[in-house]
């Protein structure tokens, strides 16, 4: 049985319609179960707060293959539980780690507690492009719905990517 997945009036409304693109699209996101879980178990262990990481790969053909996932701390104390906020430092101790290999940040993943695995207004104003942003619903506690979004090429919506588990 799955948990069910919440989606407050905000979700419904047309400045969070406007964010997703639903223009069907050929890019693919392909991740490791261990990786899949390694997610959803920090959603869950950080819940009722949303919690962030760093997808480690590579990008070819359109698709992110990742390799790795890293949380990284939300450094947002004010609204911890409708917003993160990755922290720098986090970011480039991991960046750094992985400068000369065949690997490197390519997303940012995060979870959002009793709300769908949708993107927010908020989600779009960080956006960078190329980047992959998969987002975990946590429902009551349990991960309920995973999802991959991508920037749009004109970068003014996210576009729902394929998950693969590989």
């Amino acid at each position: 049985m799955t948990t069910p997945a919440y989606e407050p009036e905000r979700f419904t409304s047309p400045e969070y319609l406007s964010v997703i693109d639903e223009r069907p699209n050929c890019k693919q996101f392909n991740i490791p179960a261990s990786c899949l879980q390694a997610i959803k178990q920090q959603g869950e262990e950080g819940f009722p707060h949303e919690i962030c990481g760093l997808l480690i790969g590579n990008i070819s053909n359109d698709n992110w293959n990742i390799s790795e996932v890293r949380q990284v701390s939300n450094i947002n104390s004010e609204r911890a539980s409708d917003r993160f906020q990755l922290d720098p430092a986090g970011y480039q101790a991991v960046d750094k780690e992985f400068r000369g290999s065949k690997l490197e940040i390519i997303g940012v993943y995060h979870s959002h507690p009793d709300c769908p695995a949708k993107p927010s207004p908020t989600d779009l104003e960080s956006a960078w492009d190329g980047f992959a942003y998969p987002i975990v619903s946590i429902c009551d506690g349990k991960a309920s719905d995973f999802r991959s979004w991508a920037l749009n090429d004109q970068s003014n919506a996210f576009q729902n990517i394929k998950v693969k588990e590989v």
